[in-house]
């Protein structure tokens, strides 16, 4: 990187979404990316999308235009659920460089550094396996804290599996980790976030389930009140 180059966060969706892009935003900072406002004209735009319903969609594609017209020279990279499920649909909007899918979103820097010739990068979501890691900070006074993923129940109105993959988990070590950063960071409030965190336990080589999970948390210093969202899809 051959100057300091900015880079905007634009969250659209649920709470996993923003523990997502604050977690990559952090990772970019780390690598000498200036985070800033969306409408600071950035260098590069990074959109994370919903999709939940034909609105989410049509929110994503303003989101993306607004990027352009904010500034006209900068990359707009797309990721989140959207980007999985149609990034053919998503590339071929004026102004989009690069859609990249659930196995792919956590590795951005990788493809800023080398710009790939095609404009979406996805596989299939049978493909994506693994947990990663993410919290919110900085920008509220609680804090999101991912624990699960995706979602085995297949229900027809329902695109999350498509877009997030099966149900998978973070390990007990991880996550009591996680919350020992937030409180470190003087949050004293977290928000258990996933698809459906009444899940807790699948994917992990760990006996253990979300109550179990519940009271190690409630153990950990400086964090004062534990709030739990999606427990069910």
């Amino acid at each position: 990187m051959s100057k300091k180059e900015k880079v905007a966060f634009y969250t659209l969706g649920c709470k996993l979404n923003y523990a997502e892009s604050s977690i990559i935003a952090g990772k970019m900072a780390g690598e000498g990316y200036d985070i800033v406002d969306f409408d600071e004209k950035p260098d590069i735009f990074i959109i994370n999308t919903c999709s939940v319903t034909d609105f989410a969609d049509r929110k994503n594609r303003k989101i993306i235009r607004k990027a352009k017209k904010i500034n006209s020279d900068g990359k707009v990279i797309v990721i989140g659920c959207y980007a999985q499920l149609k990034p053919e649909e998503i590339s071929e909007i004026e102004g989009v460089n690069l859609v990249l899918g659930a196995g792919e979103k956590f590795n951005i820097d990788k493809y800023l550094n080398s710009m790939p010739e095609e404009k979406f990068i996805s596989c299939e979501i049978e493909d994506v396996s693994g947990f990663h890691s993410a919290y919110s900070s900085g920008d509220r006074t609680r804090s999101f804290l991912k624990i699960q993923t995706g979602c085995d129940y297949i229900c027809t109105y329902c695109t999350i599996p498509k877009a997030r993959g099966a149900s998978r988990s973070g390990t007990s070590h991880d996550i009591l980790a996680d919350a020992g950063e937030i409180a470190e960071k003087g949050i004293k409030e977290i928000v258990l976030t996933g698809v459906n965190i009444g899940d807790y336990g699948k994917g992990i080589e760990e006996d253990i389930d979300f109550l179990g999970l519940l009271k190690k948390l409630d153990k950990v210093e400086g964090i004062e009140r534990i709030r739990i969202s999606s427990i069910e899809p």
